[in-house]
């Protein structure tokens, strides 16, 4: 994420086709980088129909474009004041589209000075919201953003995830006005850490390739392809830095190591592939690792035992700055109301708790509408936040304490999602919300109570981890 006068600290992603998930789901999912300190709300937005025609203005930059007069059911986590935009970041609308902006990226000088990036153009700050809420499958989703980036222009460098219960979709745009997207195989995923990512692009595969109508002649007019065989966007428009290789390329080499063991591989390589296959099929505890990955296993971990030189050497994807993380997961089976879950964590992921939210819901607790800039009691984003800040300085003492809870939430969750849906099939129309309804409210409170638990335990414990301690010699 990249929020205009904040200090830059960007997302990781990750998106997963059907038939690498051993459920069949499709997942696109990523952690939002923004701020240590800057909290997140929840909300669902009710389907409405104007009585005109609307125009969304943007607060960050001023873009503007008319909408539609009918605004679709969707949810999303907006930042905790609109001074600088709205940020709604990620949902899942009523007919099952799953929508992720953005992965913020960086496009070459090269590129630039042919099509600059638009000082009004569409930005992350409003993707979500004039995109998700008027979409009906994830296909078209791809091409109303591209559509509107081809007109407008953007006024950053991106990746926008796009999913529905068949296809998932990348979507990069690499310049003012240029544009390319590709859909995830079904048995493969892709991580995805703030650089250009998509590699080579098959022009005469609609299947599996979308991009901007004018791009081929754009780059072979001001002659900017390196390779006279191939049109790959990474190598055209991307950077290839040293930053590049200590902050964006291990952390794809860290996710890759994780689904796909059995690839050996370096962790500054500028060469990762932008798809993978795993080794075995996947679950959402699998992709819930990878969003709080932090080198584990490897000397690289700023929590482990390594060098101090390896520890802080390349930038995790789990991080003190994540304001939340997300999974949008659309399972096959269901209608789009109960199939899908928003699963969302507040605060650094690796010390939160993913919890689930059926698509169908039309509320959730009023702790993930409340929180400011400094903490309160009443915000689910600081009970997290506040639960990490405990276990940070003592993690040999409490890290397990957390560990524990996380697993006996994920227990819980599941055993909960079986009952709703084997009830959910029976109901219909305000039935059916109802229960979906009280089933993602007590999931969303279960989780916040045993987080209020252990932090009062924690805090007990920790009045006696004080320096001031002092322990006399029994012996004198």
């Amino acid at each position: 994420m990249l929020q205009h006068n904040f200090e830059f600290s960007a997302c990781t992603s990750i998106l997963v086709g059907k038939k690498a998930m051993a459920d069949g789901s499709t997942v696109i999912g990523r952690n939002e980088d923004s701020k240590s300190a800057w909290p997140k709300h929840m909300v669902i937005h009710p389907r409405q129909t104007f009585a005109e025609d609307q125009t969304f203005v943007s607060k960050d930059n001023g873009f503007a474009m008319p909408l539609e007069k009918t605004r679709f059911k969707y949810s999303a986590t907006p930042e905790w004041t609109d001074e600088f935009g709205l940020f709604e970041e990620d949902g899942i609308n009523e007919y099952g589209v799953c929508m992720s902006a953005t992965e913020s990226a960086y496009a070459n000088e090269r590129v630039l000075g042919f099509d600059p990036l638009v000082e009004k153009g569409i930005g992350e700050e409003a993707m979500v919201t004039v995109v998700l809420p008027y979409v009906k499958t994830a296909r078209e989703g791809v091409k109303r953003l591209g559509a509107i980036v081809e007109k407008y222009g953007t006024c950053e460098s991106n990746g926008i995830l796009f999913s529905d219960k068949d296809e998932v979709w990348y979507l990069e745009t690499g310049s003012g006005h240029h544009w390319v997207a590709q859909r995830i195989p079904d048995d493969c995923y892709a991580v995805v850490a703030n650089q250009l990512a998509i590699q080579e692009i098959v022009f005469d595969d609609p299947d599996n390739f979308m991009f901007s109508a004018s791009i081929q002649e754009f780059v072979s007019k001001n002659h900017l392809n390196p390779d006279e065989t191939c049109f790959n966007f990474r190598n055209i428009f991307g950077t290839h830095t040293l930053s590049d290789e200590i902050y964006s390329t291990p952390r794809v080499w860290d996710g890759q190591r994780i689904l796909s063991p059995s690839q050996k591989q370096d962790p500054m390589s500028e060469e990762l592939p932008f798809i993978r296959k795993p080794d075995c099929k996947l679950f959402m505890d699998d992709l819930e690792y990878v969003m709080g990955a932090h080198f584990q296993n490897s000397p690289y971990d700023p929590l482990g035992k390594g060098p101090d030189d390896l520890k802080h050497k390349f930038r995790p994807i789990s991080l003190a700055k994540t304001q939340e993380s997300h999974l949008l997961q659309m399972r096959p089976e269901f209608a789009p109301e109960i199939a899908g879950l928003h699963w969302l964590a507040m605060g650094v992921t690796c010390q939160s708790v993913f919890v689930p939210v059926y698509a169908g819901t039309t509320d959730v607790l009023d702790a993930y509408k409340h929180g400011e800039k400094t903490y309160s009691k009443d915000s689910a984003y600081w009970a997290y936040k506040l639960l990490g800040i405990l276990v940070d300085p003592h993690y040999p003492l409490f890290g397990t304490k957390l560990h524990d809870l996380q697993k006996e939430c994920a227990i819980e969750f599941k055993q909960k999602i079986l009952e709703t849906d084997k009830k959910a099939k029976e109901l219909k129309d305000e039935a059916l919300f109802e229960l979906l309804t009280k089933a993602s409210l007590e999931m969303q409170r279960l989780a916040l109570d045993k987080v209020e638990k252990l932090t009062a335990e924690l805090i007990t414990e920790s009045t006696d981890l004080s320096p001031l301690n002092f322990k006399t010699d029994a012996n004198l």
